[in-house]
């Protein structure tokens, strides 16, 4: 059996592939991307596959409550628990995607047309159906564990509530929903009024919640956002926006952008001065990621690839400037990849602190004498963060100069910002 490339019945296939995968701790865009190659999907299933991931794993935690509520025990192979999972998902979901006769129906397809799974055809139709009838009692039932409500590992939410108290199940809520589109007006270009104006006249809704952030009302795929293909603007939350200012740029400066890709800050430095850039990354397919934004924008940088804990990369000249990005658990943009929270474990935040405690050492090396060090991360646990600001104050002759800290994440009308914290560093003239 074929299934039709425009049907919910060949997306939740696809997609199960991709949640399977994601199951044995691949990440979603990697997963997504070899799921698309495996089952030649069009741009428009894309689409569709890529949406029903996104959804599951932002309902996870009810799903899997579900799926244990409606079976005797954990269905096998893993594939048809994430169809089970997805398809759950979907008809819990209050904002009904699709009819409800639809996700069984199609589900049931998706089963009967996979070889691994034919066989499980009937359990899947069963299963669903029996949710259908029960649908308010189940629901009800998983309200009473915090993973269901919540949609989080328990350790997450434990975490959470411990580094935030007052403020731990708004965050948590916040990264349940879905990113906007948030745009960095390139200033070399135009004002932001310009930009607002451009879009209006194309009639695209959007609204200023930053100095050069633009939120479109409704997402839009980058081809077809205004002027993008120009170089009026790049895709970039407000918060990380905030980077480059801090930095304090003059003409002509030596800068270098650690951990660099896929290139959205070293692009934003450019706009801001006309600096000598080095952009650093580990990974050279990243980093080709750096050379796409900056042929966009029409820009030019040195691009390396190397550790940014060691020097075999580097030519000994000291620098002005250096953003270091440093790795993270990501907990602060869960919003926007909601796999993490399921991929990541209890200790990988001790692990990834001692990661970043080392690249800042040594980059701290190669920064000149009265040189400014932007501590940048994408994570809200505080050992990532403000500790690790506090224990590499501890460990090196410093002035620490005002900078936001720790942003939370937020989802207002006027304020909307992933979870980000920034610490500036000047190295002493003597």
């Amino acid at each position: 059996m074929k299934l039709a490339p425009d049907s919910l019945a060949f997306a939740l296939d696809g997609a199960a592939r991709a949640l399977e995968m994601v199951s044995t701790g691949t990440s979603l865009p990697l997963a997504l991307s070899s799921t698309f190659v495996a089952v030649q999907a069009t741009p428009q299933s894309r689409g569709a596959i890529q949406d029903l991931c996104y959804r599951s794993m932002r309902s996870w935690g009810q799903s899997n409550a579900l799926m244990g509520l409606l079976l005797d025990s954990p269905p096998s192979p893993a594939r048809l628990g994430s169809l089970l999972c997805m398809s759950l998902g979907l008809l819990a979901d209050t904002t009904r995607p699709y009819a409800d006769h639809t996700v069984v129906d199609q589900a049931v397809s998706a089963c009967a047309a996979d070889p691994e799974l034919t066989r499980a055809k009937g359990v899947v139709n069963a299963v669903l159906r029996r949710f259908l009838r029960e649908r308010d009692r189940l629901l009800a039932t998983t309200q009473t564990s915090d993973e269901a409500r919540l949609n989080y590992p328990q350790w997450w939410i434990d975490k959470a509530r411990a580094s935030w108290p007052e403020q731990w199940e708004e965050l948590l809520q916040v990264g349940n929903q879905r990113p906007p589109l948030t745009l960095r007006v390139n200033r070399l270009k135009g004002s932001v009024q310009d930009y607002l104006d451009l879009l209006s006249q194309q009639q695209v809704e959007a609204t200023q919640i930053g100095p050069s952030a633009v939120r479109l009302a409704q997402p839009t795929p980058v081809s077809e956002i205004p002027g993008f293909s120009q170089g009026w603007v790049s895709v970039q939350d407000a918060a990380a926006q905030l980077a480059a200012p801090l930095m304090q740029l003059e003409s002509g400066m030596r800068v270098l952008d650690a951990c660099a890709a896929p290139g959205g800050k070293s692009v934003h430095l450019l706009e801001l001065e006309d600096i000598r850039l080095v952009a650093l990354d580990n990974d050279q397919d990243r980093l080709k990621r750096v050379e796409e934004n900056l042929d966009r924008l029409d820009f030019e940088a040195e691009l390396l690839r190397g550790d940014a804990r060691r020097k075999d990369w580097w030519d000994g000249q000291l620098f002005d400037r250096i953003l270091a990005d440093v790795p993270c658990t990501a907990s602060g943009i869960v919003r926007r990849h909601p796999d993490i929270r399921w991929l990541r474990r209890p200790e990988d935040s001790a692990a990834l602190a001692r990661l970043a405690a080392d690249i800042l050492n040594n980059l701290w090396s190669m920064l000149r004498p009265g040189g400014l060090m932007l501590l940048v991360t994408c994570s809200i646990w505080p050992e990532e963060s403000e500790l690790q600001a506090e224990a590499f104050c501890r460990r090196h002759t410093h002035i620490r100069l005002p900078a936001p800290g720790q942003l939370l994440p937020m989802a207002g009308a006027t304020q909307d910002q992933d979870g980000l914290f920034f610490a500036l560093l000047q190295k002493p003239l003597f």
